[in-house]
């Protein structure tokens, strides 16, 4: 069963935030080394839309989140808890209590820090690349320059992919990922985000 299959089954082919009926697509919950149906939720293209910037978040659509916040499934609770986080910092008071109210199991909220929703804006460290285009956890991107890896004995060809990078969290300079079967550090002024 296809996952997008498996989501609708799931929710009865509604979003899993808002429960919208129209124009519903697959959402998978950052970051994400495999896309299986348990680090996914199905969302409609608002909610899509809205999970994808760095806009601020339309306060009344997302009250919504009180009762989505209940779902028994860990990406919607990942998910509804970052948004939460969101709109915190954007001043919507219903958020703190609904912040309160949401459990997650240790290893959920482990899960939801991990793109650093839950820290104050004012005081994050924003990863950019070479373009200034914002990079998460798990994104992809692509060396701009020859690369002399220390250490490592070889050079990091320009053009050569780096996937589902991993972001150093207390440097904005440093991401992580893998070039041949190398783990490696790179400069993010050394790399563009890919599509």
């Amino acid at each position: 069963m296809s996952i997008e299959r498996a989501l609708n089954k799931r929710s009865n082919s509604a979003c899993e935030l808002c429960a919208a009926t129209e124009k519903l697509s697959v959402y998978e919950v950052a970051p994400v080394t495999e896309v299986e149906e348990k680090n996914c939720i199905l969302t409609c293209e608002t909610c899509k839309t809205a999970l994808n910037s760095l806009e601020d978040l339309d306060e009344n659509h997302w009250r919504c989140l009180n009762d989505s916040m209940w779902s028994e499934f860990p990406a919607v609770q990942v998910t509804v808890w970052r948004l939460l986080y969101r709109l915190k910092y954007q001043k919507a008071a219903w958020a703190n209590d609904l912040i309160d109210m949401i459990y997650l199991e240790e290893a959920n909220i482990e899960w939801a820090e991990l793109t650093g929703d839950h820290i104050d804006p004012s005081t994050k460290i924003i990863h950019k690349d070479c373009n200034g285009n914002i990079l998460n956890n798990g994104d992809s991107v692509v060396l701009i320059q020859d690369l002399k890896v220390k250490g490592g004995g070889f050079t990091a060809k320009r053009g050569e992919g780096v996937h589902r990078i991993s972001l150093v969290h207390d440097n904005a300079n440093h991401i992580e990922g893998r070039v041949g079967d190398q783990h490696i550090v790179i400069l993010t002024q050394y790399v563009k985000k890919t599509k």
